[in-house]
């Protein structure tokens, strides 16, 4: 929500949708309702029943690149990972249809051999923060049941439906430039 993505997306949905943050950060921000804290969100000490009705949960939270090479590598973990599975634990229980989580494409390869990476890729991560964004993919997939080719029409315009209505997406954008971004 406070960083570079996150704040551009509040800016681009502010005015069509009702917003709600989870962060570990507290600034207000006039357009988001309320923010929760990532430490909140387990089922047991955040009764669903006390919660809105989300439409869709959009996961951009985690530990980006150290780039002064000061972080422990559990931290990548602790974040990208352990933090990712709460979050979707939180997305299964709740009411919400739709999880878009924002990975890395340092997911699947630290740099590209020939002229371009495809889905088809096998991943190889290199560093803790590739590793942990794969270990966050890995535990959904294991989490949610992907509708399989054959069991439905498959286009790239018609979204996949899981039998129980939720949608999963993951994401694995490269470096993301505009105005703000520390890259």
């Amino acid at each position: 929500m406070h960083g570079f993505i996150g704040s551009n997306f509040i800016g681009a949905l502010k005015d069509k949708h009702t917003l709600y943050g989870l962060d570990i950060v507290f600034p207000a921000k006039e357009e988001v309702v309320t923010t929760f804290s990532w430490r909140e969100i387990a089922p047991t000490s955040f009764p669903m029943q006390n919660l809105p009705q989300f439409d869709a949960i959009i996961h951009l939270a985690g530990k980006a690149h150290d780039t002064k090479n000061q972080s422990a590598a559990q931290s990548y973990f602790d974040i990208n990972t352990g933090l990712t599975q709460k979050i979707f634990d939180f997305f299964l229980e709740s009411s919400a249809k739709k999880f878009i989580f924002f990975s890395s494409v340092k997911a699947a390869a630290d740099s590209v051999v020939g002229d371009m990476l495809t889905e088809d890729v096998i991943p190889a991560p290199v560093g803790p923060y590739g590793e942990s964004k794969i270990r966050a993919e890995e535990y959904i997939k294991e989490h949610f049941a992907f509708p399989t080719v054959s069991s439905c029409e498959c286009s790239p315009f018609r979204e996949m439906t899981s039998v129980t209505e939720k949608q999963v997406y993951i994401l694995r954008p490269c470096m993301i430039h505009g105005p703000g971004n520390k890259g």
